[in-house]
This record gives structure tokens, C-alpha cells and sequence, in this order.
């Protein structure tokens, strides 16, 4: 069976974070573990509440998983501070983790933001040069490059910046804001529109976990880059369709939709 970790933060309510990651990476056939870098107090209606893990426990966890069933991919998540990323950095490094797909969770799906002022320096710094891919959705791509992103040009234009700067694969997640379900993987100097099918679901929390959840999944299965973001939209469509329709804010997905 083949191996991954989840680095982020724990939801209470289940929908996102390390217990999305936990139910996608089981529901594809991966043995999941996990690394808590955080306490989240949150549902579907929004986060109440932060607790941030030492540096030093987060790098004791880190060396738990490593020295025992070292995963074949890494996921990482909501990391709220610069520390955390420092610690994360440093025993990825030092275990030469493979198949490191980021997901640069700054706000909720709520719009509670989880992220520090200064971390996301640190986090470019850090942690970029080491992922195979980053996750970013368009506010997130905005941060992270100064650039207004209004049409599929400027997805091309923000995404080729975030690769030439950091040599890393860069998937660019459309959503809503631009196309509704098609997003944009660049590697190797050439993007690479991935479509995905257009999903009446107000019912979001956990979306960008679970698709980057989904793609280490595929990604320690030794799936390519692509195909591997391929198979894990169809899986976040699939669980976006089973029309799951819980709490009484933006709610999760079913995770084990095909089970």
C-alpha cells in the first residue's frame, strides 16, 4: 500500500483541513497519516478559533512519520505561521521528502483568514523550492504575485510568474471567480488547461483540501503530474455531485462518495 502524510491543520467539523485529507487519501487507497501543525475551533459557518502547535512538537511528529512508514507523498496545508514553516521546511529537507504537493491555505471558505501577515514571505521562501506542485486558488495567486487576475490571460500570466520564480509545477484553480471549474497546471515552461465538469453545489468546505489531498494521493500511486491532477478533479466532482448537504453554512463534501 502506498504511503502519504498531511501537514495542516485540524477541523473540528470534519469538512476540511486534516480530516478531508485523512477521508481522501483513504477513500483513494492510500494509508494516511498526519502531522498537526494547529487547533482550529471551526464549522461550515466559519473558524472560531486557533491553537497553533509548538515548532518543536510539529518537528517531533515529522520524525515519528519519517523514521518509521516514511510516506511516498506529503501534503501540506494550513500553516499559520512562519515557524511552523520553518520547522515543516527544515525536516523535508532533511528527509528529502518526495511528491510535495502545497496548498498555500490563506483564507477559509468562510473567509476567515488562516494565515499570519508575515508567514506567506516565509512560505515562498521556504517551502515553494520544495514542492513538485502548488495549489493556488485565484485570491491566493493574487497575493502571492501582486497581479489582478480577471481572465484565463492573466491565470497564464500569474501562474508562469509563480513557476519561473520558484521552479515549481504551479496548478492555478479557476473557480468561480473565472471560469467556474477549469484550472491551470503549469509545468515545464507550458501550461496545460485541465476542465473540469460545472457543478451546481453551493456546498464547498474542504474543496481545495481534498483536490490537493486528492493529487498526493495519485502523486505516491506514481501517476504523472497531470494525470494525477486529472483523476483528482474527476474524484472532487464526484464528490461535489453526491450532493452531501450538511451543517448550516457552506457544507462539506462526501468524501466517500464511491465506498
Amino acid at each position: 500500500m502506498k504511503t502519504a502524510v498531511t501537514i495542516a491543520g485540524s477541523d473540528s467539523g470534519g469538512g476540511a483541513g486534516i480530516q478531508a485529507d485523512i477521508k481522501t487519501m483513504t477513500a483513494l487507497g492510500v494509508y494516511a497519516m498526519s502531522a498537526v501543525a494547529a487547533l482550529t475551533a471551526q464549522n461550515t459557518t466559519g473558524v472560531y478559533g486557533i491553537l497553533e502547535v509548538p515548532p518543536a512538537f510539529l518537528e517531533k511528529q515529522l520524525d515519528c512519520i519519517f523514521t518509521d512508514i516514511r510516506p511516498d507523498a506529503v501534503k501540506i496545508g494550513m500553516l499559520s505561521s512562519g515557524e511552523l514553516m520553518r520547522a515543516v521546511a527544515g525536516k523535508l529537507r532533511e528527509y528529502r521528502a518526495g511528491h510535495v504537493v502545497l496548498d498555500p491555505v490563506m483564507v477559509s471558505t468562510s473567509g476567515s483568514r488562516l494565515m499570519k501577515e508575515d508567514a506567506a514571505l516565509v512560505m515562498k521562501e521556504e517551502l515553494f523550492p520544495l514542492a513538485e506542485v502548488i495549489t493556488p486558488n485565484i485570491p491566493e495567486a493574487e497575493a502571492l504575485t501582486g497581479m489582478q487576475i480577471r481572465g484565463k490571460q492573466d491565470m497564464e500570466r500569474a501562474a508562469g510568474l509563480l513557476h519561473e520564480t520558484y521552479r515549481c509545477a504551479v496548478l492555478l484553480k479557476g473557480g468561480h471567480a473565472v471560469n467556474d471549474a477549469n484550472d491551470l497546471l503549469y509545468q515545464d515552461q507550458k501550461a496545460v488547461w485541465v476542465e473540469g465538469r460545472r457543478i451546481d453545489n453551493p456546498n464547498t468546505h474542504g474543496t481545495g483540501c481534498t483536490l490537493s489531498s486528492a493529487i498526493a494521493s495519485y502523486l505516491a500511486m506514481e501517476y504523472g503530474l497531470e494525470e494525477s491532477v486529472k483523476k483528482a478533479k474527476e474524484y472532487l466532482s464526484g464528490a461535489l455531485e453526491s450532493g452531501l448537504d450538511l451543517g448550516k453554512g457552506s457544507g462539506p463534501l462526501n468524501h466517500m462518495y464511491a465506498i
